[in-house]
């Protein structure tokens, strides 16, 4: 990764419309706090969304927006990350077609998720490239950003080795720019000597060796140098590697820590199941959901024991009670001090607190959908910038910039 592609995070969704719980604790919280530790970029993935709905276009540019209103409803800000929309942005395409010439066909048919998905969704005709090609694509999404970090669950983490094998067979096959041992001695000579010959030693522990400290001390002596170029850096730590130079960083994967939110049955919330409680869902509307819960079929009545860990509304209690509220629930429901409804009222409770806040930033955004329109606007622009430069190296690396 180059100085700035370490401190750069790439993430996207696809727009499925208005958002629920499940989104905002297993994503959007984590987008929350990564905005300010990390150069954020956070984009809709509307070309994903064609690999298996193609068919139904129809709710596409709804759903676009409905998703960029609870994004910033849950606390996405503007002023802190970049949001944009992948379709509005060509360069996506363009690398994803020149990185496809380079991929074997095998490593595409090897994704995990490949054969699952079509298992899953074996309703649909999913006999084309471009679901065949989706991970690729990702590829390219992740890598026209130059992107260090992808915050993906544990499902996730074959797409983001599969963009590093993308990477580093491109950055074999076009990084030996002309004149390459030449432009690293120049470059080595602009760190001073002292550096300069401490790079060296340390290069040669690791090529020789096998040191990862070394590789490690060196990466962090290249990095670190505030005066010399982009360019002279990704041709020092490419060196190291006994490579060229680093056209496309590797990203890494930042695991997160998925919140598995419970649905209103019991089960992973998802539309799919229609188990859900949406960001935008009014007081009177949650409280409609929760009543409505299923609990431990073993209390009939009122005097009937039950057993919290046969029932849906204990899974949102060790999301959103506390230790003693967890021990009323506990001593309550087990001894049949309690009725369900009494049970529920503090989930309730805690869940329309919780969406108080996105409700009104909801609102707000649509009520003023030019100001949404601007955000993602401004979004694009930042995104093109970056996205042009990595093209026009990736355009100059494969000969493509001639006239």
């Amino acid at each position: 990764m180059n100085g700035s592609s370490e401190r750069r995070v790439l993430s996207g969704m696809r727009p499925t419309g208005r958002l629920h719980l499940g989104h905002y604790h297993g994503v959007l919280k984590n987008w929350v706090r990564l905005q300010h530790e990390y150069e954020c970029f956070f984009f809709v993935a509307d070309w994903h969304a064609l690999t298996t709905h193609y068919d139904d276009v129809s709710i596409i540019e709804r759903s676009v927006w409905e998703m960029v209103v609870d994004w910033l409803a849950a606390g996405v800000d503007p002023q802190h990350c970049s949001i944009f929309i992948q379709s509005r942005m060509p360069q996506h395409a363009e690398l994803h077609v020149l990185l496809s010439m380079i991929t074997p066909l095998g490593w595409l048919e090897q994704v995990p998720t490949y054969k699952d998905q079509q298992e899953k969704l074996k309703e649909r005709d999913l006999a084309t490239y471009g679901f065949l090609g989706y991970p690729l694509l990702q590829s390219a999404d992740i890598l026209l950003y130059r992107a260090g970090w992808v915050p993906v669950g544990a499902d996730q983490v074959a797409h983001v080795e599969l963009t590093r094998e993308v990477a580093r067979r491109f950055n074999h096959l076009f990084g030996r720019e002309p004149g390459f041992a030449e432009a690293v001695d120049a470059a080595m000579q602009g760190m001073g000597k002292k550096n300069a010959r401490l790079y060296a030693e340390l290069r040669k522990r690791y090529q020789e060796q096998g040191d990862q400290d070394a590789l490690s001390t060196a990466q962090a002596l290249v990095r670190d140098h505030s005066s010399m170029t982009l360019g002279d850096k990704e041709r020092l730590l490419g060196a190291l590697k006994g490579s060229g130079k680093i056209i496309l960083p590797e990203p890494q994967a930042l695991l997160t820590t998925e919140e598995r939110m419970p649905g209103l049955d019991g089960q992973k919330m998802s539309k799919s199941y229609g188990n859900t409680i949406t960001l935008r869902d009014t007081p009177d509307e949650v409280v409609k959901k929760i009543r409505l819960m299923p609990t431990d079929p073993a209390r009939i009545r009122l005097i009937d024991a039950g057993n919290p860990d046969l029932c849906p509304v204990w899974k949102l209690h060790e999301i959103y009670s506390d230790d003693r509220t967890k021990q009323w629930v506990q001593g309550g429901c087990r001894s049949a001090g309690m009725g369900c409804l009494d049970c529920k009222k503090p989930v309730m409770d805690a869940v329309i607190a919780e969406l108080e806040p996105m409700r009104s930033r909801a609102s707000y955004y649509e009520s003023n959908p030019d100001i949404l329109h601007t955000i993602v606007s401004e979004g694009c622009g930042r995104a093109r910038e970056l996205a042009e430069d990595t093209l026009d190296e990736v355009r100059s690396a494969m000969g493509l910039n001639y006239r």
